[in-house]
């Protein structure tokens, strides 16, 4: 009926008469399709999460891991004072 499968884009093929230069000067392309292995068309949520896990085993960063655990920290600790836990058994005590 259309509700599950997603429509896909129609593609435009224009080549100029005249031009004399690599590929078509009119082509649709983000400038950072050549770097990302996720752009391909969707593989169900299988294959979204194999492909993003991959593009992270391939491309490790050490300082945007640094900056999630930070983040994840800071969040916790606000959960944790939201529902009213008592941080004091993490500070050590006279």
């Amino acid at each position: 009926m259309g509700l599950i499968k997603q429509r896909k884009n129609k593609k435009y093929n224009y080549k100029p008469r005249y031009y004399k230069g690599e590929g078509s000067p009119y082509e649709l392309k983000h400038k950072f399709d050549d770097f990302r292995s996720t752009v391909n068309p969707a593989k169900g949520l299988k294959g979204k999460f194999n492909a993003a896990l991959d593009d992270y085993k391939n491309n490790r960063d050490d300082s945007v891991n640094r900056r999630v655990l930070i983040i994840a920290g800071i969040l916790l600790l606000l959960f944790l004072l939201l529902i009213g836990f008592d941080l004091s058994i993490f500070f050590p005590q006279n």
